[in-house]
């Protein structure tokens, strides 16, 4: 029986590694694309607007289809399902640079953005699951291990662009390698299977409640993430009339700030607990985003941003950690929280151009401020939709566990 099967440190270590692989494959992608659209924009012959349409694809995409990967995990088992994701979407990689106009580059972006939410997902799931069994966070670090994915993948496209590549052919070159990665990667993370009595998950279900409460703090991180990821050198250079190499620095230590502290808050969490690092967490944002406004020159602006990333770094994790220990369908909450995530990280950049366009940036960061704020109001969801504030040593797995394809306490 699947529901006797119990793993030892040694498997649980090398699940850890393997599962952070899978994040490091999974950012890798991200950044390879990122840094090519603008090759893509001018293969498939787009103007600004049309280039903007087609960017909101990937989203739409991740968002219909993430529900999906509960029901594949059920019939798979976590593993196979995984390898099964993991290859269409690093696979999917190659299909945008291909795409000769909007129509094929939105159908592309399409299929690109459902298998990155699938499986998001399935290695969320198994991220989770894993550190359940552990006994120690470990969710903050495979999200900083996806943030150096994507400086990787970035770090290539940039030295592929340089070189006046070809994007189809840096794309299926970056696909295939990135595809094996995953495939070997995968090999070493919990081989986990659905007991025969577990009713099969929905194919496609609402979130269920619990999701949209948890989701609620994600959405606040992620927003203020989006914002200060894709307005933070716009702001510099217009509102603190900063040079544009300056400006375009911002964007950069930003996003290290992130990564350094998601690689590192897993010991931040096990001290101190889930709810309590978000608070501080929330406060370090809320500090960060009111330097932002009043900021008189660049340096107090950057150092605001820095403060906003290092603020939110480790909510997201931690919020998919609580939805894996709700009760119910793990994958489904999983699926719902990331769903509310990828949202509110599809309309922040709008949202913050819209109101600067009605009032200015300021005001569009005043908003930000707000909703860091949230995140010290709103933190203790992480304890009543976890069943209690509980550090990851507190957990104690057991052998029935093991039959789950999603993470259970």
């Amino acid at each position: 029986m699947a529901g006797e099967v119990v793993f030892d440190q040694r498997q649980l270590k090398r699940s850890r590694y393997a599962v952070a692989a899978v994040f490091c494959v999974h950012g890798a992608v991200t950044g390879s694309f990122a840094t090519r659209v603008p090759w893509i924009q001018d293969h498939a012959g787009l103007s600004a607007g049309q280039l903007g349409l087609a960017l909101a694809l990937p989203a739409i995409g991740s968002c219909l289809l993430m529900p999906v990967s509960g029901a594949i995990t059920h019939r798979l088992g976590a593993r196979n399902a995984l390898r099964l994701l993991i290859a269409m979407w690093t696979l999917a990689l190659a299909l945008p640079a291909f795409a000769p106009n909007l129509v094929t580059l939105c159908v592309a972006l399409f299929v690109y953005g459902a298998t990155a939410g699938m499986s998001d997902v399935a290695m969320n799931a198994l991220g989770v699951e894993t550190e359940n069994r552990l006994g120690r966070s470990i969710m903050s670090s495979l999200h900083g291990m996806w943030s150096a994915g994507a400086l990787i993948g970035s770090a290539g496209g940039t030295l592929a662009a340089h070189l006046g590549g070809d994007a189809r052919l840096h794309h299926c070159i970056a696909a295939i390698v990135l595809t094996a990665l995953g495939l070997i990667a995968c090999q070493g993370v919990l081989d986990l299977h659905s007991t025969p009595e577990e009713e099969a998950p929905p194919r496609f279900a609402l979130p269920p409640k619990s999701a949209l409460v948890i989701g609620a703090i994600g959405f606040c991180a992620v927003f203020a993430e989006g914002a200060s990821l894709d307005w933070s050198a716009v702001y510099l250079r217009d509102v603190l009339d900063t040079s544009a190499g300056a400006a375009a620095a911002s964007t950069t230590a930003f996003t290290l700030t992130m990564a350094v502290a998601r690689l590192a808050g897993d010991r931040v969490v096990d001290r101190f607990g889930a709810v309590r690092t978000v608070r501080a967490g929330g406060l370090l944002a809320t500090l960060g985003g009111v330097l932002v406004v009043v900021a008189p020159g660049p340096v107090v602006a950057m150092g605001g941003f820095a403060l906003v990333g290092l603020g939110v770094a480790v909510v997201v994790p931690l919020a998919f950690a609580a939805a894996g220990r709700t009760a119910g369908n793990p994958s489904q909450a999983i699926a719902g929280v990331a769903t509310i995530t990828y949202t509110s990280g599809l309309i922040a950049p709008s949202a913050i151009g819209g109101i600067a366009n009605a009032t200015s940036l300021v005001v569009s960061f005043g908003l930000v401020t707000v909703l860091a704020f949230g995140l010290v109001a709103g933190a203790n969801v992480l304890r009543n939709a976890g069943g209690g504030d509980r550090t990851p040593e507190k957990v104690s797995p057991g052998p029935a566990d093991a039959a789950v394809p999603g993470p259970r306490s």
